[in-house]
């Protein structure tokens, strides 16, 4: 079988940090023939080093190359645009998140994929990590919690540098709380604007970060949201929020508290603060990534904990790439991050940002 051709929409630090290092570990099935990055001396410099083909400025050289798989790792602005024109090229696509500005744009993508016979992934990672494999199937089996009531989800993680305009390199060591500048790492280094203006990001933690918690628990629950009502703080007399706090009504009645905070860089050794529970009618479950703990409570059968290896709860995007490559090959796998899940996180997250505005509930659109 020929190896798929890989096109990369957009390589900035982000894909440059994680997503290209992992589909060099697939060398042996895809082969590097396109990279798009704006300024050219980068677009020519992560050609060189990760040994595509061509570079180009523009996302339609990407296309142009006839690439099997794109990923789309550019600012959620033109995650619509290109996505789209990649997957009417024909190639599957994986799409970072935030998957998409607003709700129609991710029907739309949604749609696209469908009709075009092509798989849509989005970079969620944990949803391929054991510890949410896992806890999916407790939510699936033996009637999961029965009919879930109410989620809360609490997430605390190192973007508060970034979203102030100091955007850390991906390449620094967190752990220490380094800066590292452009003029250091300049392939690894973002630009500002990517996170801090709303224009282009469309907000600031709840699109950054809250994305990942939301999409983590609606791919649990199954769950679809009404209605919001949101408060967001900018407490640096910034262009975009550090931290969010949202109540939810679902279109099964239950509801939920969903809660952002912009730690500072090198709290907890850099590590995520993450923690989910569902309460249901016949019982509960826990998901800590921090402290890498899985427990389901069921009425009559007492609690159940899995055990876990060391490291379970740590974050990496690996699992994504893995399964755009294995789907693009006929692989029979899951996709544990679908275009669907993508639709249902940004009509709650659009509507947060309204209510945020407004300073009233608002119906998801």
């Amino acid at each position: 079988m020929s190896r798929l051709r890989l096109g990369m929409i957009g390589a900035g630090a982000w894909s440059v940090a994680s997503h290209l290092p992992r589909l060099q570990l697939h060398r042996d099935r895809v082969e590097f023939v396109a990279v798009n990055r704006r300024d050219p001396e980068m677009a020519e410099s992560v050609r060189s080093r990760f040994g595509f083909a061509s570079a180009h400025t523009h996302y339609e050289g990407v296309l142009e190359a006839d690439p099997d798989i794109v990923v789309v790792a550019s600012p959620v602005r033109w995650h619509h645009e290109q996505a789209r024109a990649a997957l009417e090229a024909g190639a599957h696509v994986l799409v970072e998140k935030p998957f998409t500005l607003h709700p129609d744009e991710a029907r739309d993508l949604v749609a696209t994929a469908a009709a075009m016979d092509r798989h849509l992934l989005i970079a969620l990672g944990w949803h391929y990590k054991d510890i949410v494999i896992r806890a999916k199937e407790l939510m699936d089996s033996d009637g999961g919690v029965g009919d879930v009531e109410h989620v809360s989800i609490v997430m605390s993680s190192t973007t508060r540098e970034a979203l102030a305009g100091r955007q850390p390199s991906f390449a620094a060591d967190q752990t220490a709380g380094e800066i590292v500048g452009a003029e250091q790492v300049p392939e690894l280094t973002p630009r500002p604007e990517t996170l801090t203006d709303p224009a282009i990001s469309g907000g600031g933690y709840a699109q950054a970060q809250l994305s990942h918690a939301l999409g983590l628990g609606l791919w649990l629950t199954g769950l679809r949201g009404a209605e919001v009502f949101a408060m967001m703080s900018a407490p640096q007399d910034t262009a975009v929020e550090f931290h969010d706090s949202l109540s939810v009504r679902f279109t099964s009645g239950a509801i939920g508290s969903v809660s952002g905070v912009s730690a500072h860089l090198a709290v907890n050794a850099g590590k995520h603060y993450l923690v989910l529970q569902v309460i249901g009618s016949d019982g509960q479950l826990t998901v800590d990534l921090n402290r890498e703990m899985l427990i389901r409570y069921r009425v009559g059968e007492g609690e159940l904990t899995i055990p876990l290896a060391p490291g379970a709860g740590a974050y990496d995007c690996g699992g994504p790439i893995d399964a755009l490559v294995a789907l693009a090959s006929g692989a029979h796998i899951a996709n544990n991050s679908p275009g669907e899940l993508g639709v249902r996180t940004v009509e709650i997250i659009e509507a947060a940002y309204r209510s945020a505005g407004s300073g009233r509930v608002e119906a998801v659109a």
